[in-house]
């Protein structure tokens, strides 16, 4: 996840002679954080880079997918804690636990207990909101089925965005039985479903919306960029659901040691410490952390999805209610 939109695909080349070089896929948005950091990884280790940016990680995670063994990338980056079910069931991704991985700060951002996909990053989801447009406080989600906000909220599309599933998730946990019941009565706040989260910040950034789902780190991109927090993040309740997201192997590399450097390049400091200022994000091992971070909001309680909830169904769910299937 990052703050910017670069969008269409970007093929990054970085100039070391190699016999193979590197594929590496991930989403769009993670191309600046690719341009600041992999050039080191060619740097210390002589192996050339390809770097592909595909849509968004749930669309990355359907073309791998589709095209299993056809796929031509090594590594891939931004499957997060939710889209691992899938990509797990699926059997896409080898085992390797990397160098560095006793660094990583918290048991719990641990994704797999075979190191199919390995940590980088994790932030809480959350909303932001326009406070020239929106004045009240949000004390719940369930506040923003209120007449008041119609048409006022952009959400990610669950079927191609991670950010989008992880808000699908965090309903759910706060709603449980009633879930279906708040995406009836929140329907008509929705201004649009949008693919990913580039495209709704662009659309937010333009005044479409006051009010986007996002993460609870935008206060500190906030400060950091404008001096000041011009965007209010809310946690409704304090009650949160944290997006943790990995990086694997693909089963069918032809360049097994090459992915495994990288992976190890993953946790280590020159690649961990970028992360902050251009993810957005938290890394998982200790780094010097900007001070802009000091305003990220961080849940009172952590909500996670037990392992025995269908997210195949809640998707269906939703979709019945938001296209009236």
């Amino acid at each position: 996840m990052r703050r910017t939109f670069l969008v269409l695909s970007l093929i990054l080349f970085i100039p070391f002679s190699t016999l193979l070089p590197l594929k590496i896929y991930s989403y769009d948005s993670l191309q600046p954080l690719a341009q600041e950091t992999f050039a080191k990884f060619t740097e210390k280790t002589g192996i050339a880079v390809e770097f592909r940016a595909v849509g968004d990680s749930g669309s990355l995670l359907s073309l791998i997918i589709s095209e299993r063994e056809n796929f031509d990338g090594d590594v891939v980056i931004g499957i997060d804690n939710l889209l691992s079910r899938r990509a797990f069931e699926e059997g896409i991704f080898l085992s390797y636990r990397p160098q560095g991985y006793e660094k990583i700060i918290d048991q719990d951002l641990l994704l797999d207990s075979q190191w199919r996909l390995t940590p980088y990053d994790f932030g809480g989801i959350a909303l932001i909101c326009d406070t020239s447009q929106i004045k009240d406080p949000i004390e719940t989600l369930w506040d923003l089925t209120g007449p008041e906000y119609r048409r006022s909220v952009i959400i990610q599309d669950p079927r191609t965005s991670s950010t989008g599933l992880s808000f699908l998730a965090w309903t759910y946990l706060l709603f449980g039985e009633r879930f279906e019941e708040f995406w009836q009565a929140f329907k008509p706040s929705i201004l649009t479903v949008s693919l990913g989260w580039d495209d709704s910040f662009q659309k937010f950034e333009s005044g479409e919306a006051p009010i986007m789902v996002s993460y609870a780190t935008d206060g500190a991109y906030s400060m950091h960029y404008y001096g000041e927090s011009i965007y209010m993040t809310v946690i409704p309740e304090g009650r949160g659901y944290v997006q943790i997201e990995g990086a694997g192997i693909i089963r069918w590399t032809k360049n097994l040691h090459d992915a495994e450097m990288f992976m190890d390049f993953l946790l280590s400091e020159d690649f961990q410490r970028h992360i902050p200022l251009n993810q957005w994000m938290f890394p998982v091992i200790d780094v010097e952390m900007t001070p802009a971070f000091d305003y990220a909001v961080k849940p009172e309680k952590i909500l996670k999805l037990s392992a025995g909830v269908d997210l195949s169904e809640l998707i269906s769910k939703w979709e019945e209610v938001i296209y009236e299937r």
